[in-house]
C-alpha cells in the first residue's frame, strides 16, 4: 500500500524542532500545553494572526516560517473552530487539515495534541494520526515524472505530543487497521483496468490469507455448477473470466450467525452491446468500489481482530462488447432460478450482485447482508456526491446505518422501496427484466436487488457518488475515496462484536 508517514507518539516534553504543528480555536486561544511548549513564542499566534486574517476557523491554516525564539524551522497553527462543537469527524478533519500544509522533512515534524479545552483524549490523537495519514494518500505508482509546482507525496516521521503515551499509542493501533483498509481499497479503485482485471483483483483479495482470513475463489466453472447464469452472462463478452470471492472471518464465537458484506465489482463497464458514450469511460476501471470496499473492510476487521463472524463476497467481471456477449433480449436463469430478461447490458452491476446475494443469504443465513455498488448514475442525480444512496427491507438496519454515517462523515440517505416500483421490472417474457422505468433508476435497482435476500435484513448502499471521482476533502485528495470501509468497521464495532 502506499503510505509513506509513519506515526509515533511522545510526551508533551519532548524536545521539538523541525516542523511543529498546533492547533487553536476560533478566539486564538492555544492550549496549556502548547503555550508551555511555545514559551514567549506563544505570542506570535496572534501578532501574526492579525496580519494574515487568520481566525482560528475549522480547517483554516496560519504557517509560519522560521518563528523567533522556536528551534523549529516553521510553525502551523491549524483552526479548530468552536471546540466544544466539535465531533469525532472533525478530529479527522483536523488531522487531515495539518496534513495538508506538511511537506516531505528530513528535520522531523511534531503535531501537539493540545486544544484550549485541555490535551486531546487518546482517541482524539489517535484520530488527528489517521486524518493525516488519510490526507496524505496518493496514488503515483506509474507516474515517471513530475510536473513543474506539483507537490509530491508526504514522506515522514511524524511524532504526536500527547498527554498519555501509552493510551494514544494503543487507540492509534486500532485506529491505523481501519485506515489501512481504507487505503487498499483506494489502491484497488484507483488502478487501470488493464492492471487489475477480475483474476487479479481476486489474486489480491487472497492476500487476506495472511491475517487470518478464509478465501475461497470460485472460477468459471464452479460459478455454472452453482447455476450463476446472472453474473456469467455479464461476464461472457470478456476475454477476462469472471470470478466470484468469498472470503470468510472468524473471529466470534463458533456457530454464531455472520455479518455479511456484498460488493460489486465491475473491473471495467464499457456498457456491454448498450455501450457507453466515450466521453469519461476511463472512469468506468473505478465501477468496483463496492468489491474494493468489501476487501478493505475485511481487511480492517481481521487486522485489529475484530470480535464478529463475517462474511465478505465481491462478484468480478468486466463488462465487454465482444462477439460472445449477452445481447438485449437475451433471458438468462440466476442462481435462485428466477429468470431475468436483459433489457439493458449497461444495467450490468445488479445482475452481478443477484447471484452473490443469493449465495451469501443461502449458504451463510447471515444475520444482515449489506451490499455496496457504484450502481446507478440517478443516484447521483438525486443525492450529488455528499450521500450514498441507502436502500433497506429493515428499519432497524438502516437506522444503525444512518447513525454511522453521521459519526463517521460517511453519511448514507434512505430512500424508498415499495411495491409500486416493484411491478415496473415484470417482464413479459422471463419473472423480471434487468431495469425499469427511465424515472426513480436508483429504485428499481434497489427493487431487483431485493428479489434476491429472501426473508434475510438487508440494506443497499448505492455509492456510486461517494466512491470515486467525488470532490476532494481534508482527508482525501485521491480520486477513489476508499468510502464505506470506515462505516461499515463502525456499524460492527457498535453494534455486533461480542
Amino acid at each position: 500500500m502506499s503510505d509513506a508517514v509513519k506515526v509515533g507518539f511522545v510526551p508533551f516534553s519532548t524536545a521539538r524542532r523541525g516542523i511543529l504543528v498546533i492547533f487553536c480555536d476560533d478566539g486564538l486561544k492555544l492550549g496549556a500545553a502548547t503555550r508551555k511548549a511555545l514559551g514567549r513564542a506563544a505570542n506570535l499566534v496572534g501578532r501574526v494572526a492579525a496580519t494574515g486574517q487568520f481566525k482560528g476557523k475549522s480547517g483554516s491554516t496560519l504557517d509560519i516560517l522560521a518563528p523567533e525564539g522556536l528551534k523549529a524551522s516553521r510553525l502551523i497553527v491549524v483552526g479548530a473552530g468552536k471546540v466544544a462543537a466539535m465531533k469525532e469527524d472533525d478530529f479527522l478533519k483536523l488531522g487531515g487539515a495539518a496534513a495538508g500544509k506538511l511537506r516531505s522533512s528530513k528535520d522531523g515534524i511534531t503535531i501537539i495534541a493540545d486544544l484550549p479545552d485541555g490535551a486531546m483524549k487518546p482517541d482524539q490523537a489517535a484520530a488527528v494520526a489517521s486524518g493525516v495519514r488519510l490526507r496524505a494518500y496518493k496514488f503515483e505508482r506509474y507516474k515517471t515524472k513530475k510536473k513543474d509546482g506539483e507537490d509530491p507525496a508526504l514522506r515522514a516521521e511524524i511524532s504526536f505530543a500527547v498527554g498519555d503515551v501509552d493510551a494514544a499509542r494503543k487507540a492509534f493501533a486500532r485506529q491505523a487497521r481501519i485506515v489501512d483498509g481504507v487505503i487498499m481499497a483506494r489502491e484497488l479503485v484507483n488502478e487501470p483496468p488493464n492492471v487489475l482485471y477480475p483474476e487479479e483483483f481476486a489474486r489480491r483479495a487472497s492476500k487476506l490469507r495472511k491475517l487470518g482470513v478464509d478465501v475461497e475463489v470460485l472460477d468459471v466453472n464452479a460459478m455454472k455448477k452453482l447455476g450463476m447464469g446472472a453474473i456469467l452472462g455479464v461476464a461472457q463478452g470478456s476475454a477476462r473470466p469472471g470470478r466470484t470471492v468469498i472470503m470468510r472471518w472468524n473471529g466470534g464465537k463458533r456457530g454464531d450467525q455472520p455479518v455479511a458484506f456484498v460488493g460489486k465489482g465491475v473491473c471495467f463497464d464499457t456498457g456491454g452491446i448498450s455501450i457507453k458514450p466515450a466521453g469519461s469511460m476511463e472512469d468506468m476501471k473505478g465501477d468496483m468500489g463496492g468489491a474494493a470496499c468489501v476487501v478493505g473492510l475485511m481487511h480492517a476487521l481481521a487486522a485489529r481482530k475484530a470480535k464478529v463472524n463475517a462474511v465478505g463476497a465481491i462478484g468480478l467481471v468486466e463488462n465487454m462488447p465482444d462477439g460472445n456477449a449477452q445481447r438485449p433480449g437475451d433471458i438468462v436463469t440466476s442462481m435462485s432460478g428466477q429468470t431475468i430478461e436483459i433489457i439493458n447490458t449497461d444495467a450490468e452491476g445488479r445482475l452481478v450482485l443477484a447471484d452473490v446475494l443469493w449465495y451469501v443469504a443461502k449458504k451463510f443465513n447471515p444475520k444482515f447482508m449489506v451490499d455496496l455498488a457504484t450502481l446507478t448514475g440517478a443516484i447521483l442525480v438525486a443525492l450529488g456526491t455528499e450521500y450514498a444512496g441507502l436502500f433497506s427491507n429493515n428499519d432497524e438496519l438502516a437506522e444503525r446505518l444512518s447513525k454511522v454515517g453521521l459519526a463517521t462523515g460517511e453519511r448514507v440517505w434512505r430512500m424508498p422501496l415499495g411495491p409500486e416500483y416493484d411491478k415496473q421490472i415484470d417482464s413479459q417474457f422471463a419473472d423480471m427484466k434487468n431495469t425499469g422505468n427511465r424515472h426513480g433508476g436508483s429504485i428499481t435497482a434497489a427493487q431487483f436487488l431485493q428479489r434476491f435476500v429472501d426473508d434475510t435484513p438487508w440494506a443497499h448502499l448505492d455509492i456510486a457518488g461517494t466512491a470515486m471521482g467525488a470532490p476532494k476533502s481534508d482527508i482525501n485528495q485521491s480520486w477513489s475515496s476508499g468510502y464505506g470501509v470506515r462505516l461499515l468497521e463502525r456499524l460492527v464495532a457498535d453494534y455486533y462484536e461480542a
